[in-house]
């Protein structure tokens, strides 16, 4: 009898470390959201607007489909609702492309693009899964000025979508402020900061270079505007005085 309880508990000992590793491991929480020009949750990861916990999970403004809320109704993100927090409004001409930074690449419906009520763009993802970077080149259908845009991106295989708010003024120069309604909008030519080689720049960040003034798509350093191609980092705005 002894030796039997003895053998039991070798087996009990050898299965136990087996058992263990079997159990599941937690699930990441990371998809993605607009970093180009930059959204209002890049402002608050890349520290440029001040934020609470939306800070930290930029890529996780996720809610059921079919909202118009750049929050996607959580109200620990509520601040991204907030249209008077002082973000950063990207100059932008008839048309701008929209980058996304999709940290867990869920298969795509489609991605949809809005102001206002106005669905201004929307491109088929084929129920298949994107990139790491995805870029969209949006035509702003007559809207002008200052205007909030919001990005929707529609996953295939939930009832979910991940939603961003980018700040853009049409016709218009960078500035702080409400985004506003259809209308107005002064072409901006004013120069933005000069290029810096040793300078790190987030995606919607602008600068000159070569008397043009250029947009980064994502982050970006070392990489010298002009030089990076239609498909690479910086966009060209045109010339600026």
């Amino acid at each position: 009898m002894n030796s039997k309880r003895r053998l039991a508990a070798l087996v009990g000992t050898a299965v136990a470390p087996v058992l263990a590793v079997t159990i599941p491991a937690g699930t990441a929480e990371a998809h993605g959201y607009v970093t180009g020009p930059a959204s209002r949750q890049a402002q608050c990861a890349a520290g440029t607007v001040s934020c609470g916990q939306i800070k930290y999970e930029p890529q996780s403004v996720e809610g059921p489909k079919g909202l118009k809320s750049c929050s996607a109704g959580h109200a620990e993100y509520a601040e991204l609702d907030d249209d008077s927090k002082g973000w950063k409004v990207t100059g932008v001409g008839s048309s701008t492309t929209f980058t996304w930074k999709n940290t867990a690449r869920h298969s795509t419906s489609n991605w949809q693009y809005f102001i206002g009520g106005t669905k201004i763009a929307e491109v088929a993802g084929n129920n298949q899964q994107p990139a790491e970077t995805v870029s969209h080149t949006v035509n702003f259908n007559g809207f002008t000025g200052k205007q909030k845009v919001l990005a929707v991106w529609n996953i295939s295989d939930t009832a979910n979508a991940f939603y961003s708010c980018i700040d853009v003024n049409i016709g218009g120069g960078d500035s702080g402020g409400t985004p506003g309604t259809p209308g107005g909008g002064t072409p901006g030519t004013s120069c933005a900061v000069a290029w810096d080689a040793a300078t790190a720049y987030t995606g919607g960040s602008q600068v000159t270079y070569g008397g043009h003034t250029w947009r980064a798509k994502w982050w970006t350093q070392g990489e010298q505007p002009g030089s990076t191609g239609q498909w690479g980092v910086w966009e060209d705005l045109g010339a600026c005085a």
